[in-house]
């Protein structure tokens, strides 16, 4: 497991309906719902953004493959929409991806670069299966479990565990639900299983540095 981002995206919202504040690696981005349904349109919306990651990585795509093979083709465009369509009594959402010129282009060169377009990895990932985990961050006094050396004491939190895999799957040495004592506080050093507690995203795991 490796994850796509060293720092993940993190997002807030506060009271005014229905602004929200991206963060990213290099900057801010404000999302907003447009006027008609109660936001203020300060800023592109969910369903915007999500077709322009798209559009984007279309083109990045298209434009690294023109530069490779030194094709003579200045600009390219898209045109991205998405609707809902109802096939054999199952939801099927559908996205148009439109690729325009705006020089000319042989009729072979378009076929290829919308093979091309296909296989640009946010193309992929849509339409592969996508399975999204939701966790939330809780403290409640309960139950506690302690695994320790001389250096680090691991404490798990059995009943506020939701199972996220990140411990083990990133840290398999240290964590391993295979075994009935799971965690080896030998396994890695006391820095690298601080670091790794931090990502638990239900507060079941802490660590304290001896």
């Amino acid at each position: 497991m490796e994850y796509k981002f060293e720092k993940p995206i993190e997002a807030s919202i506060g009271k005014l309906k229905y602004q929200c504040t991206i963060e990213w690696r290099n900057g801010k981005i404000i999302v907003d719902e447009p006027i008609t349904e109660g936001g203020r349109d300060s800023g592109p919306d969910p369903y915007s953004l999500l077709l322009s990651s798209l559009a984007s990585c279309t083109l990045i795509t298209l434009r690294m493959y023109i530069d490779r093979k030194e094709w003579d083709i200045p600009e390219i465009a898209v045109k991205v929409n998405i609707y809902p369509e109802t096939d054999k009594e199952n939801n099927v959402t559908i996205i148009e991806n439109d690729i325009l010129f705006n020089s000319p282009v042989t009729d072979e060169q378009k076929v290829r670069l919308m093979q091309i377009a296909k296989h640009c990895p946010i193309s992929k990932i849509l339409e592969n299966e996508i399975r999204i985990k939701t966790f939330t961050l809780r403290t409640s006094e309960t139950k506690t479990i302690k695994y320790s050396n001389d250096k680090i004491s691991v404490l798990w939190k059995p009943e506020l565990c939701q199972h996220s895999t990140r411990c083990w799957k990133l840290l398999p040495l240290v964590f391993n639900p295979k075994l009935k004592k799971w965690i080896n506080p030998d396994g890695a050093s006391p820095e690298e299983i601080e670091n790794q507690v931090r990502k638990c995203p239900s507060g079941a795991l802490t660590a304290i540095k001896l």
